[in-house]
């Protein structure tokens, strides 16, 4: 894996996340011919493939720690931290990639600047009712997505380890810490209309009509109608 102090000058040098603990599956910070937009809006892992450089992880669960990025304009984001199993999938790493081992949540920078520091979760717990044991391979994926929409891709393959591990990294003050600079918020959703089913099938014009009437369908229609002349 690559030394933390490099990582940073990495993450300085480029518009792109970096993972700083357990590890990186390597320097994805690329824009090319292949990959003209950057390589990690590549799904699932920012256009790397698998490594056999595994990096150890409890198999209870550990720390994850990632700078959120440097890219300017965009003051607020949403991270994403997920879990793959085996090597059966595409490029020989997971089949899936979808198990979520924490809720999402918002990284907030103090401007529209690049964001200033490093996240770090002390103790990413493994997906709902997932198992595992040591010696089992995984990937954790980290997504940041940015509040245009675009989504920044990075993995780190890991092998399972029981707790107490040597060849588990120390997680200290170094490598895992949450700068000053950068805020969190929680992510939930309020319902302000529910599915009812009733719309399914129905072209836009129905439903309009449904919802306000001939009468007041007929006006937009007559208002459009009066723009366009």
């Amino acid at each position: 894996m690559l030394p933390l102090f490099f990582l940073a000058l990495l993450a300085v040098a480029s518009a792109h996340s970096v993972i700083t603990y357990p590890g990186w599956r390597g320097n994805n910070l690329i824009t090319n011919d292949t990959f003209p937009y950057g390589m990690q809006w590549m799904y699932p892992c920012g256009g790397m493939g698998t490594t056999s450089n595994r990096t150890y992880w409890p198999t209870t669960g550990g720390a994850v720690a990632f700078q959120p990025g440097w890219f300017r304009g965009h003051s607020i984001a949403f991270a994403y931290i997920n879990l793959g199993f085996g090597t059966d999938g595409p490029d020989n790493g997971p089949q899936n990639m979808s198990n979520p081992m924490v809720h999402q949540f918002e990284i907030i920078g103090p401007t529209n600047n690049p964001f200033p520091g490093t996240i770090c979760l002390p103790q990413v717990p493994l997906p709902v009712n997932a198992t595992v044991k040591a010696g089992d391979l995984a990937t954790i994926q980290v997504v940041e997505l940015a509040q245009h929409g675009a989504a920044l891709y990075s993995c780190v393959d890991i092998i399972f380890a029981e707790p107490g591990d040597k060849r588990i990294a120390e997680v200290n003050e170094t490598n895992c810490f949450n700068s000053t600079d950068v805020g969190f918020g929680d992510v939930y959703t309020i319902a302000t209309k529910q599915p009812t089913g009733s719309g399914y099938g129905q072209s836009g014009a129905e439903v309009a009509v449904h919802r306000l009437g001939w009468a007041g369908f007929l006006s937009l229609v007559v208002g459009a109608l009066c723009v366009l002349l």
